[in-house]
C-alpha cells in the first residue's frame, strides 16, 4: 500500500479550485506532503498509553493500532478495497467503531460515517451520492445497510462488526506482518461527512488528511489544552464531526484516551463519566440542562473541561453549570463544512451567552449581503476562513457557502466591541414581525429560564396583521400541566426579560421537539407546520 489514490472519484467530484475557500494558516501548521492521519494520530510514542476504554477492556495505542491494521488487511485482502474507495461506517459509539475508522484510513479508504439511527432510505442517498463500494456495519444495525445495499448495487462488500459480527473472526485469523499504512498525501481525501439535513438534502462535506490534524492543532490545542491523562467522552455520534473530534481526533492527537458511550441519554452518559473518570466532556446544551436536573455533584466530580456545540448554549445554563461544578463551559460554533469548531473561548475567557472569538488560525467577520463588514453590535452574516473549509462533493450549493474566499455559515450573528461573537439565529430562522428583526434564540433563552419549561423552540408563525408573529413550542418540565394560565405566565416571564415586542404571541405545548439524528432542533419542520 504505497500509492496514492487509485480510485479518484472523490477528487474528481470536488468543486474546482477557484470555488474553494481561502485556506489560511495551513502552511504554518507544517504538515508533510505525505501524510496518513491515522498513522499520525496513533503515534508510536504513546504505544503503552491507554487509548480507548470499553465496557470490558481498555486498549492501548499499540493494541488499537494492531486491531486497526488487521481491519485494514481484511478490507484490502478479503474485500478488495483499493485506495480511494469510499467505505460506509455505520454504528454506535464503541471501541470497535473507532478501530474500524482507523482501519479504513490505514487501508487508504475514505470514511463515510453515518448516524446509527438512519434508515435504509436515508442510507441509500448517501451510498448513491458518494458511490460507496464497501461497508462496515455494527451487527445489530446492519439490517438497514443490507436493505440499502439491495437497492444500491454500487455497494458490493459489507462486513459486520461488534457482537455477532463477522469482522472479529477475520481479525483473529489475520496472520503475517502488519500491513503498512497507505502512503496517502496530505491533500488526499480522508472523510466525506454528510450534513444532518436541517435545511434540505444532506450535503457531502469533503475533508482531507491534513484537515483532520488541523482541527486538532487549532481548536483542541489552543482552547482545550489536552493532557495525556485526560479521558474524553460525550454524547455526539462519531458520524457527526463534533463527535469525531471529541471522541477520536482530539484525544489521540495528544496522547490522551477516549471513552465512547454507545447508548443515548443522560443516564448512560453519566454512567460513562463515573465509570471511566471522563475529564473532557462534549455534549449539547440540552444534555447539560438535563444533567443539571438529574445529576449530583459526585456524578460529575471527574470533569475538568466541558464543551458545548451543535446549538447555542443559553447563558442561564452556562451560569447554572458553573455554579454547580465550578467549570466554565466552552461554547463553540462549528459546522460539518468547516469540520469542527472555529469560534470559541478558553474557559477563563468565556462570556456566558457568547460563543467567543475566532480560534487561533481562523478569521471571522460579520458582513452584510454584499460581503462588506458591518460595525460592532450590528446583526449580519457570519463569514469565516482558516485551515479548514467547505468543499462539497458534486453539489451546486458550493457557490452559496463559499463567496469571495470566505465560508458563509448560514448564521446571523453580531460582534461586540471586544471581538466576541453572539448568535442571533440561523439565517433562515430569523423572525421578521411588523418590521422588527427578532432572534428566536433570544426568545428561547428567556423562555427556558422559566422552571416550567424543559426545552423549547421558537419560529415565525404567519399572521395577517404583522406578517409573522413569534410562536414558541414548549416541552413542559416534568410534573407541569399545560394550561392557558401557564401560557400567560410564560408570556409575562419573557416580557420581563427582553423587549416586550419580542414575546411569543402564540405558544403550543409538545411532548418532544423534532430533532435531526445529531440532536439539533428541526425548526424547519416547525416552520413548515406553521406555514401549512
Amino acid at each position: 500500500m504505497t500509492t496514492t489514490k487509485i480510485d479518484t472519484f472523490a477528487r474528481d467530484h470536488l468543486p474546482p479550485r477557484s470555488a474553494w475557500p481561502e485556506m489560511g494558516a495551513m502552511a504554518e501548521l507544517g504538515y508533510p506532503e505525505r501524510l496518513n492521519a491515522a498513522a499520525a494520530l496513533l503515534d508510536e510514542r504513546f504505544a503503552g498509553h491507554a487509548a480507548v476504554h470499553g465496557d470490558e477492556e481498555t486498549w492501548s495505542y499499540a493494541e488499537l493500532r494492531e486491531r486497526a491494521g488487521a481491519i485494514a488487511r481484511a478490507l484490502v485482502e478479503d474485500m478488495g478495497l483499493v485506495p480511494g474507495n469510499r467505505v460506509l461506517l455505520h454504528g454506535r459509539n464503541t471501541p470497535e467503531l473507532i478501530a474500524c475508522w482507523f482501519g479504513i484510513l490505514f487501508a487508504g479508504g475514505i470514511v463515510v460515517a453515518t448516524m446509527p439511527l438512519l434508515r435504509a432510505g436515508e442510507l441509500r442517498k448517501v451510498i448513491a451520492k458518494a458511490q460507496v463500494s464497501h461497508a462496515l456495519a455494527d451487527a445489530p444495525l446492519a439490517g438497514e445497510v443490507q436493505a440499502a445495499q439491495a437497492a444500491e448495487p454500487v455497494l458490493r462488500e459489507l462486513l459486520t462488526f461488534g457482537p455477532g459480527g463477522e469482522l472479529e473472526a477475520r481479525v483473529a485469523a489475520a496472520t503475517g506482518p502488519r500491513l503498512p499504512s497507505a502512503e496517502t498525501a496530505a491533500d488526499d481525501v480522508a472523510i466525506i461527512a454528510f450534513t444532518s439535513g436541517t435545511t434540505g438534502t444532506p450535503k457531502g462535506c469533503v475533508h482531507l488528511h491534513r484537515d483532520l490534524l488541523a482541527t486538532c492543532d487549532t481548536f483542541a490545542r489552543h482552547i482545550l489544552d489536552p493532557r495525556p491523562d485526560d479521558v474524553f467522552g460525550g454524547s455526539p455520534p462519531i458520524a457527526f464531526t463534533f463527535g469525531l473530534g471529541a471522541h477520536v481526533l482530539f484525544p489521540l492527537r495528544f496522547g490522551a484516551s477516549t471513552a465512547p458511550v454507545p447508548k443515548p441519554g443522560v443516564g448512560p452518559l453519566v454512567e460513562g463519566i463515573r465509570r471511566h473518570g471522563i475529564t473532557t466532556l462534549s455534549t449539547a446544551p440540552t444534555m447539560y440542562r438535563a444533567m443539571l436536573r438529574e445529576c449530583s455533584p459526585e456524578d460529575l466530580a471527574s470533569l475538568r473541561t466541558c464543551v458545548s456545540a451543535g446549538e447555542p448554549l443559553p447563558a442561564s445554563v452556562a451560569e447554572a453549570w458553573f455554579e454547580r461544578t465550578g467549570i466554565r463551559i466552552v461554547d463553540g460554533i462549528g459546522s460539518t463544512e468547516m469540520l469542527h469548531i472555529f469560534i470559541a473561548a478558553r474557559p477563563e475567557a468565556a462570556r456566558p451567552g457568547s460563543f467567543g472569538t475566532p480560534v487561533p488560525g481562523y478569521e471571522a467577520m460579520v458582513v452584510d449581503e454584499d460581503l462588506r463588514p458591518v460595525p460592532p453590535g450590528t446583526v449580519g452574516r457570519l463569514a469565516v476562513r482558516g485551515p479548514t473549509g467547505c468543499r462539497y462533493l458534486d453539489d451546486a450549493r458550493q457557490s452559496s457557502y463559499v463567496v469571495g474566499g470566505w465560508n458563509l455559515t448560514g448564521d446571523s450573528v453580531r460582534m461586540d466591541e471586544d471581538g466576541y461573537f453572539w448568535f442571533q439565529a440561523r439565517n433562515d430562522d430569523l423572525i421578521i414581525s411588523a418590521g422588527y428583526n427578532i432572534s428566536p434564540f433570544e426568545v428561547e433563552t428567556a423562555l427556558v429560564e422559566h422552571p416550567a419549561v424543559a426545552e423549547c423552540a421558537v419560529v415565525a408563525s404567519p399572521d395577517d396583521e404583522r406578517g409573522h408573529v413569534v410562536k414558541g413550542f414548549v416541552v413542559p418540565a416534568p410534573g407541569t400541566e399545560p394550561s392557558p394560565e401557564l401560557v400567560a405566565d410564560l408570556q409575562r416571564h419573557v416580557k420581563e426579560r427582553i423587549a416586550p415586542y419580542k414575546y411569543p404571541r402564540r405558544i403550543e405545548f409538545l411532548d418532544a421537539l423534532p430533532r435531526t439524528p445529531t440532536g439539533k432542533v428541526q425548526r424547519v419542520v416547525l416552520r413548515a407546520r406553521e406555514e401549512a
